[in-house]
């Protein structure tokens, strides 16, 4: 396979197996490019093996063929400049939302008046000034993955991945964080790679959506993404994300995941 030169992350002729060479494939033949700068969301249905495949990326499981770099560096564990949010918002609840936005910080280095007041003005930024103070249970759902997203940027990665971090959340908060994922990556420009179920989410964040079927998880289409920036959340009602969106859903009909009745 032929490597773009402007290729961030490359995942290479990717097998996963857990347990045995026996054993049922989680993922089989992942080839997939990551251009810097790219908002990339994997997209498909439970078991299909997207989180493993972030998991790879991330260096938290290793791959049982094929590679997986980063930078032009084979990823070995977790890469430096990466920053995590998972799907549960992973605080302490014995740290207050601050100290746990500084958890990751304090792992590498003594934390410093600078980095605190760096990391309370992040969590002003997501509309959480006067909560520095507060425990992770004080909080709702959509404030607390508020939280988690500031640790995951306070070291401000280049790379950012998200493991269906708004999942959990009601529809009107899913609604106003991904307007928020929308707005960082249009600021930053960072290497975001997005797992999600939704069709809708992926289409409205992404440059690119990478579908994928189950059984074992393979690529079955990548979808570039030709919607204007910025991307207010009635975009969705527009003719053109609602080709990109039917064209998905006809993608999953064809293989069975979606039923059209």
């Amino acid at each position: 396979m032929s490597v773009p030169q402007d290729s961030y992350i490359q995942v290479s002729g990717v097998e996963k197996r857990y347990g045995g060479p026996e054993t049922a494939l989680t993922l089989q033949g992942i080839d997939l490019n990551i251009r810097k700068g790219e908002f990339v969301s994997i997209l498909g249905p439970s078991g299909c093996g997207k989180s493993t495949l972030l998991k790879c990326v991330a260096g938290l499981e290793n791959v049982t063929s094929g590679r997986i770099s980063a930078r032009g560096e084979a990823i070995k564990g977790p890469p430096a400049g990466l920053g995590m949010v998972f799907q549960r918002d992973m605080l302490l609840d014995w740290r207050t939302i601050v100290e746990n936005v500084l958890f990751n910080v304090e792992l590498q280095q003594k934390v410093t008046p600078e980095i605190r007041e760096r990391a309370k003005a992040q969590l002003a930024r997501f509309g959480l000034a006067g909560y520095e103070d507060k425990r992770p249970w004080e909080l709702s759902g959509g404030m607390r993955q508020r939280a988690s997203i500031c640790r995951a940027l306070l070291t401000d990665p280049d790379i950012l991945l998200m493991d269906e971090p708004f999942g959990a959340l009601d529809a009107m908060t899913r609604d106003d964080l991904n307007v928020e994922v929308a707005r960082i990556w249009l600021e930053t420009r960072k290497t975001i790679v997005f797992i999600t179920h939704s069709i809708s989410e992926a289409v409205f964040l992404s440059d690119k959506v990478v579908i994928l079927d189950r059984h074992p998880g393979r690529i079955i289409e990548v979808l570039d993404i030709d919607l204007p920036r910025p991307r207010p959340l009635s975009l969705r009602e527009t003719p053109d994300f609602g080709r990109y969106s039917n064209h998905i859903r006809q993608v999953f009909t064809k293989l069975g995941i979606v039923k059209d009745a």
